[in-house]
């Protein structure tokens, strides 16, 4: 079926808009966006939403469309491995039924599936990536838009393969059967067939086809600066050309958010990290460690494994010995779930063989002194990574030592290695029942960095009542299990907890929508409880309209309220109320704040919004963009909150207007008799939007947006007055949706949305 898909998402759009589905047309175009640009919260609870939508109005190419974006948001950028094979496997399932094999997107989900195994292992799934994909392959003819995906995986599955010569002289076929077909290869071919010859040996080749592909348009625009500039360093380092390696090599925190590029950016600092412009710090090691774990997650075995070698040896470097021996372990843990393992074992050895041979840095004094050395020590400059190594000899012995080594280590990113520690000396040794609380809460964050839930619960039911069920709290809490955390926070409060546990309860309740409880908690330590506390305790006690909390509240944090008893409706200034809109993103709404924590939404919102001007919002009171220091822009800011829940619906309707833009007098005019009339009106049209001459054919100044009125306001009643405001201007501004609705004269505005092209 020739069928462009592009074209087919936009018919789509338009067909589900005119069905009344404008929330869902508007997401389906964003797609893409969000999976590109990183938008992974919107894409995660958009897509799913789109797909079962589609479902339910039997549309399956839409269904395929909006989870195929979505594993496609997981398998690239965020290189998800194992977890998400069986979801690829799905889907591949999916594009083959009978309804939906003819979309022409539906050889994606071959390439989803390799690299969700490429993720995995690559040269553990080599052999299955190199059949399935060959086997679709075949199939397609060079002009075909999924062409150029399929062979780029096919390509590097042959170097995970072990076949780096085959694989460039592939690329090269394939880069010539679409020049042929008169089609440009992607900037991900080009550059995969860069990989290809640095593999084979031939980096000065490899780095001419990288600059050769640099005006190539890429499949992924948003991420192809950076993988640019990865794959770019790690050839000049191969290289040896150290200085412009460094050059182009992204900084942390560009490739910090994108785990696709980690591996290779760690393999170039590797490379780079003797020369005088990289520094091997801790920092560095702290960082590869969190990435360690995000692999290990994400069933990123392959990804896990050279990680931590390549973490190894830069440990090794800065004589962190300690840090190299518990990464050597972390490599063996990883090599048990390699499908391929030839060579592991040897470089596995190799690190524990340098980490032996390596010497660690003099300690700054004698063993029994190094509590009060470590207390001393600047706290900005000092390098946590030799504190432990410095701390080790007591650590398990002496408490003060075991504090200062185990929470150092949870800095680092070994949690579990801490939690030994502390283990041994808190409950190993019998002597827990007189343990300090301190100490136990620093032995269950351990655990709960450490992902140890069976080892805390067993630790739970060794403490006292309060305690165990505080620890218990703070467990499920940790891992979002409410319910479970709701109830062990309460038993920890009933059994005389503190301000945590009431926080805990507070925390629980508001995620399950029980405002009241929340608030209640904190109310009853209002002394005890911080500001922010404080503010929490409003939101939660605004959300269940519990205005004599409410006020409490403000009286504690010294805010002024004039009403004494019932809602507080005051106006209290503008703000911008961030909500989020259909298609996954967010919508700034000025609004007048009539409360601590809440506003009235002042901008009439588009039909199929979930609110609109006039809804009374509860908003999060913490700032989301700071006060500008410059006086001239504190006079212009509107301070943004972001929007907790509709509080209480204004029952408004939103109607749209466009044409031709009248005269600046005779808009003057037109916004007065809203006003008048109390109805909010907003323009959404720029400078940049032209309608039609429907005689002369010119381009003449726009303007549309939307009118809201209150429910006591009949369609009819905007109709009469729309019309009679804007009879005398020169153009006439057509409201068609309205005028179908009230069924007046649609024929005259179908004319005038056609003669201006509207």
């Amino acid at each position: 079926m020739d069928v462009d898909i592009w074209a087919w998402v936009g018919e789509t759009q338009q067909q589900l808009s005119e069905a009344g589905n404008v929330g869902l047309a508007m997401a389906l175009g964003d797609l893409p966006a969000q999976a590109y640009e990183g938008r992974y919260p919107q894409l995660d609870v958009m897509a799913p939403a789109i797909a079962q939508q589609a479902e339910a109005l039997e549309l399956p190419w839409l269904e395929f469309y909006a989870r195929y974006w979505h594993l496609l948001g997981r398998v690239g950028d965020r290189a998800q491995g194992a977890v998400a094979i069986g979801d690829a496997e799905q889907l591949l399932s999916f594009a083959q039924r009978e309804e939906v094999r003819d979309c022409p997107a539906t050889p994606a989900a071959v390439e989803a599936l390799a690299l969700a195994w490429a993720n995995a292992d690559g040269p553990g799934y080599a052999a299955e990536r190199l059949e399935t994909l060959d086997a679709v392959i075949q199939d397609l003819e060079p002009a075909n838009p999924a062409y150029t995906g399929l062979v780029t995986q096919y390509i590097a599955a042959l170097i995970d393969a072990g076949r780096a010569g085959e694989a460039v002289t592939y690329a090269e076929s394939a880069v010539e059967r679409l020049r042929a077909a008169d089609r440009e290869a992607s900037w991900e071919l080009g550059a995969e067939s860069a990989r290809a010859l640095l593999v084979a040996g031939r980096g000065e080749d490899a780095l001419a086809a990288l600059q050769a592909a640099a005006d190539f348009q890429a499949d992924d625009p948003v991420a192809k600066a950076h993988r640019d500039g990865v794959r770019r360093a790690l050839i000049l380092a191969t290289l040896g050309r150290i200085a412009e390696a460094v050059d182009a090599l992204p900084d942390l925190d560009v490739v910090g958010d994108h785990p696709g590029s980690w591996v290779e950016w760690t393999q170039a600092v590797a490379k780079l990290a003797g020369s005088s412009q990289i520094t091997n710090t801790w920092q560095l090691g702290r960082v590869l460690r969190q990435w360690i774990d995000y692999f290990g997650m994400m069933g990123g075995y392959r990804a896990r494994f050279e990680l931590s070698l390549v973490a190894g040896e830069l440990a090794v470097a800065r004589q962190g010995v300690w840090q190299a021996r518990l990464l050597a372990d972390q490599a063996q843990s990883a090599a048990a779930e390699l499908r391929e393992s030839a060579g592991v074992a040897e470089r596995i050895a190799a690190l524990r063989a340098a980490a032996d041979a390596a010497t660690e840095p003099p300690a700054p004094g004698p063993v029994e002194e190094r509590v009060a050395y470590f207390d001393a020590a600047d706290g900005h400059n000092a390098d946590p990574e030799r504190w432990v190594g410095w701390l080790a000899p007591r650590s398990g012995e002496d408490l003060e030592t075991t504090r200062r080594h185990t929470t150092t280590l949870g800095f680092l990113g070994y949690p579990a290695t801490g939690a030994d520690i502390y283990w041994k000396l808190l409950v190993d040794s019998g002597d827990l029942a007189g343990a300090d609380p301190e100490d136990i809460s620093t032995l269950t964050t351990l655990l709960v960095e450490a992902r140890q839930d069976e080892r805390l619960e067993q630790l739970a039911a060794l403490l006292p009542h309060d305690t165990q069920y505080l620890a218990l709290a703070r467990l499920h809490s940790a891992r979002e299990r409410w319910p479970e955390a709701l109830e062990a926070a309460e038993h920890a409060v009933a059994a005389g907890a503190g301000v945590e546990a009431r926080r805990l309860v507070a925390t629980a309740a508001q995620q399950l929508d029980d405002n009241a409880k929340g608030a209640r908690a904190l109310l009853e330590v209002i002394d005890e409880i911080t500001e922010e506390d404080t503010w929490r305790m409003i939101v939660m006690a605004t959300s269940s309209e519990d205005w004599d909390i409410v006020r409490k509240g403000t009286a504690k944090i010294g805010m002024p309220v004039k009403s004494t008893e019932g809602p507080i409706e005051e106006e209290m200034g503008l703000i911008r109320v961030i909500l989020p809109a259909p298609d996954g993103g967010q919508r700034q709404i000025l609004s007048i704040r009539t409360g601590p924590a809440t506003a009235r939404l002042a901008l009439p919102q588009p039909r199929g919004m979930d609110y609109n001007a006039g809804d009374l919002v509860v908003f999060d009171p913490q700032l989301l963009e700071p006060v500008p220091d410059d006086p001239e822009e504190q006079q212009n800011f509107v301070p943004p909150f972001a929007a907790v829940r509709i509080l209480r619906p204004g029952g408004y309707t939103s109607y749209f207007f466009d044409g031709a833009a009248p005269s600046e007098e005779d808009w003057a005019e037109f916004t007065e008799v809203m006003a008048e009339r109390g109805w909010p009106m907003w323009v959404y049209s720029d400078e940049n939007y032209t309608v039609t001459h429907p005689t002369g054919g010119e381009a003449l100044p726009g303007v549309f947006g939307w009118v809201a009125v209150p429910p006591d306001v009949s369609a009819t009643e905007v109709d009469a007055l729309l019309d009679d405001a804007t009879e005398r201007w020169s153009h006439p501004l057509a409201w068609l949706d309205l005028a179908k609705e009230v069924d007046v004269e649609v024929e005259r505005h179908e004319r005038i949305v056609k003669e201006y092209g509207l």
